[in-house]
């Protein structure tokens, strides 16, 4: 993921330690005659005894990134620090500010606790150089995720990709271009043995924060195949050039192959191939939203992220209807257990009214339950709720809301809060899906109903019938729960 790969060969190397540094000791160079410390070894601790060193993950020729351990809190960190052997560079004051301005850029991008955006936790100075610690994403990237499994099933790459989607709306909003969001910096983590529970999160905004003229930025590029030609060639700033990277990014994961780069496309009229001839069962819908994304010039792309992403979020596979005889079915082929029609829901969810759709659940599931007339539910209700009318609504709302919203997803985070029926679990995933603030529960008329709300932050109205207000101890892990026992 980060090639090792050193700058000009006008400098003069000589190592004056092993090649691979001894436990606790670092490894150093001679440049210009003037000795640098270069690597960090294993075990080393810096920054007071803050980070112990583990290992280094990879570098350039500007900077250079080591997985550590954050000895007090005992947790695992990354930490990005330019690379010493620039520091005769005359461009070197250039490459300490971009440096610089891509830590306070993801500490803006950050601010909201957006998991979809790699979180930064310091920045100090250490042996001369200016230190970046990042968090650390188990797993791999996407580009290494589908390099050893092959094309990605287009559920599971369109859940990844909206995720950064959505991320860099909010991104874009403070004015925020990354330019590279590409399969390597498109890291994928999953909890073990929970199905379903990739995430998908943007790293590296190492080109956003570069302050080099355009041409030096051209050269830097180093994924051109993922890239628009007007920024290789202009660096040219836009979220045109998100949306472009982004749809490139999808293309690769439905298709296992790299898009025909840009500038082929403009400059020796290569064409670039269809998605869906690569991918026969690729829908039609999320193939015009690759090739759309993809248009060669800008003018002729979705001109927001959020323009594009609208288009992605009808790109799901039509499913064949059904027809009524045998119960009555929605959309997506699944028979209700008791009967219930969910085209309402549907076409509400269709429609993004989130909020009527948010009601029409409650009522919905009071239905399924019996307990119209009483207008909650009670512990055994919950208990017993049938399977299929929670997977039936789930996929309803996950369908719609990209991925975002849904019991699926409120459980996924459930879990990764600790997956407990208490009070405290509870509380944390409150805090997670922006139903608490500030320490307490939100009123229903503080709820976001838009996309832009947290991931997981919808339905809610279901848990709040259970009670008279939003919610009470115990309930909603009692109901996550049986959502996890359903296997929804």
């Amino acid at each position: 993921m980060y090639p090792d790969t050193l700058p000009s060969s006008k400098y003069l190397w000589q190592t004056v330690a092993p090649t691979t540094p001894a436990k606790g000791v670092s490894k150093s160079i001679i440049v210009n005659n003037k000795p640098l410390i270069m690597i960090w070894g294993e075990g080393q601790l810096i920054h007071n005894g803050k980070y112990n060193i583990e290992k280094q993950l990879g570098g350039g020729g500007f900077a250079v990134t080591y997985q550590a351990i954050h000895t007090q809190l005992n947790r695992r960190v990354v930490i990005k620090t330019p690379n010493l052997s620039v520091q005769n560079d005359p461009d070197y004051p250039n490459y300490l500010k971009r440096f610089k301005k891509e830590a306070q850029m993801l500490a803006e991008c950050c601010a909201d606790s957006q998991p979809h955006i790699v979180q930064v936790f310091d920045f100090f100075e250490e042996d001369g150089r200016s230190c970046l610690v990042m968090q650390y994403i188990p797993g791999e990237s996407l580009w290494q995720f589908v390099q050893s499994r092959g094309a990605l099933p287009e559920i599971e790459a369109v859940q990844y990709i909206r995720q950064i989607g959505s991320a860099l709306v909010e991104v874009h909003k403070k004015t925020i271009f990354h330019l590279d969001v590409t399969p390597p910096n498109i890291m994928l983590s999953f909890e073990p043995e929970v199905p379903n529970s990739g995430k998908a999160v943007l790293i590296d905004f190492g080109i956003a924060g570069d302050m080099s003229p355009p041409s030096t930025l051209s050269r830097s590029f180093g994924n051109k195949a993922f890239a628009p030609y007007e920024l290789v060639q202009k660096g040219i700033r836009h979220p045109t050039v998100d949306v472009y990277c982004l749809a490139a990014s999808l293309y690769y994961a439905v298709t296992g192959q790299r898009p025909t780069n840009s500038f082929d496309r403009k400059y020796e009229n290569e064409e670039l191939v269809p998605p869906q001839q690569l991918a026969p069962s690729l829908s039609n819908a999320v193939n015009q939203a690759i090739l759309q994304g993809m248009a060669l010039e800008a003018k002729d792309r979705p001109q927001t992220m959020q323009e594009w992403l609208n288009l992605l979020v009808e790109s799901t596979p039509p499913p064949t209807p059904s027809g009524k005889p045998g119960g009555v079915r929605n959309e997506l082929g699944r028979s209700s257990d008791v009967g219930v029609d969910y085209s309402n829901l549907e076409n509400l969810l269709k429609a993004k009214k989130w909020r009527e759709a948010d009601e029409e659940t409650a009522r919905l599931m009071l239905k399924v339950a019996g307990r119209e007339k009483q207008g909650w539910l009670d512990v055994e209700d919950i208990s017993n709720f049938p399977c299929t009318a929670l997977r039936t609504i789930d996929q309803l709302w996950v369908k719609y809301s990209g991925g975002d919203f849904g019991f699926s997803v409120q459980k996924r985070i459930w879990l990764e809060c600790g997956g407990k029926v208490d009070y405290e679990t509870e509380c944390k995933l409150g805090d997670r899906v922006g139903w608490r603030k500030n320490g307490s529960w939100v009123s229903y008329s503080e709820l976001h109903f838009s996309l832009f709300a947290p991931r997981g932050h919808l339905p809610v109205t279901t848990m709040r019938r259970v009670g008279y207000s939003l919610y009470l101890r115990g309930w909603m892990g009692v109901f996550l729960s049986r959502v996890q026992t359903c296997q929804v």
